[in-house]
């Protein structure tokens, strides 16, 4: 099983951008983290980071001839993005949207997510521990739907 682990704008600045938010893990320790749990499930795990939105869309259509679903933290573009929804029901491959805050808790605009309509699960609020989850999760949906 191959998995693709998209990060949207800003999360390059894990670690040092509003840690009392986000926490003070790097966005390289969240996917050292995510390629060992990778190995442990026997999933390969390839990730992209980009703060703008084309290049993530260009990244999903592309990557999603070789693998098998997504992991996707679409930061703020989750909250705005009609583009990368649609992208990501094009592609017709499973994905979950994770979060490393409560958005729910949060501000009233990040309440709302053009994905989570369309995800096969949503985690949130769990700090790095949401991408591990959500992987896990993803691993769960594609073994189910074979």
């Amino acid at each position: 099983m191959r998995v693709a682990v998209v990060h949207g704008p800003n999360l390059r600045l894990l670690g040092r951008r509003e840690p009392e938010v986000y926490g003070h893990t790097t966005l390289e320790e969240i996917e050292h983290r995510l390629h060992a749990l990778g190995r442990e499930l026997s999933v390969e795990v390839e990730s992209f980071q980009s703060n703008s939105e084309g290049a993530l869309i260009d990244f999903v259509e592309s990557a999603a001839s070789r693998v098998d679903g997504f992991v996707v933290n679409g930061g703020a573009l989750t909250h705005t993005s009609i583009a990368l929804r649609d992208c990501l029901v094009g592609v017709d491959l499973p994905f979950v949207e994770v979060h490393l805050s409560n958005t729910a808790a949060r501000e009233r605009f990040r309440r709302r997510s053009y994905l989570s309509s369309v995800a096969g699960g949503v985690v949130y609020g769990f700090g790095p521990q949401s991408y591990l989850l959500g992987l896990r999760g993803l691993v769960a949906l594609v073994e189910k739907n074979g």
